[in-house]
């Protein structure tokens, strides 16, 4: 059996995440390969209903060190029941956000400690690590308006305020830069298509350089990098 591969989309608000990895689940559905889409906070019956309180327009705030603790607990059922379930099958999996948005959103936008985040985060992965981040970026302001403009889906974290997006890019940018091997930035002004393309040639060379690890050897587990906005 062919080892699986963990493949996560990340990026601040308005990138097309969710739908270019659907894009992404199709094509590598068409080449064969089986594959497993999920999203965060959400993926599993628990993660659902914690992704309808921690995004949902309601009458009540969510102190940032509650929103770490709901995102992980969601997280955690959702790697042991379906991602790690699903690599070990040698499945590819797809995901719609991980635990770099926990160190860019309640880390670099609500300035929550790092290290902190990195040990909660580390427990609730199982110490999981995506093979491949696929970092979608642009101007706070462009993707924003692109949120805005669908009234339908906003939610309470669009609505916060542009520094705080604008701290959480930072982030993302940093995680980035800080891993180089594993992340790579895709501009998400362009039209879809062409996003599509640079992400298509992103997870084929990222797919390539997986056929030389061991048969059934899970994805990497290491620290998690800092989120730092310096």
């Amino acid at each position: 059996m062919a080892p699986g591969a963990f493949i996560v989309f990340e990026g601040p608000e308005g990138g097309g995440k969710t739908l270019q990895a659907a894009f992404l689940a199709d094509w590598l559905r068409a080449e064969g390969h089986e594959v497993v889409q999920c999203r965060e906070p959400g993926g599993t019956a628990l993660g659902e209903r914690i992704r309808d309180v921690l995004l949902g327009r309601k009458d009540y705030a969510i102190l940032p060190e509650a929103e770490t603790l709901l995102l992980s607990a969601a997280r955690a059922q959702l790697v042991r029941t379906v991602i790690q379930p699903a690599l070990r099958q040698g499945a590819i999996v797809i995901c719609d956000r991980f635990a770099a948005s926990t160190l860019a959103y309640q880390g670099g936008g609500s300035g929550l400690p790092e290290e902190a985040l990195g040990d909660i985060a580390r427990f609730a992965t199982n110490g999981l690590q995506p093979d491949l981040v696929i970092l979608l970026d642009l101007p706070v302001e462009v993707g924003l308006r692109r949120r805005l403009d669908e009234a339908g889906s906003v939610n309470r974290i669009d609505l916060a305020s542009r520094d705080f997006h604008e701290r959480v890019r930072a982030a993302f940018r940093h995680l980035a830069a800080d891993d180089p091997a594993h992340w790579v930035v895709i501009d998400a002004t362009q039209p879809v298509d062409a996003v599509a393309g640079e992400v298509r040639k992103a997870v084929r060379r990222r797919l390539g350089k997986l056929q030389t690890r061991g048969h059934g050897d899970p994805p990497r587990a290491q620290p998690l990098p800092a989120a730092t906005t310096q």
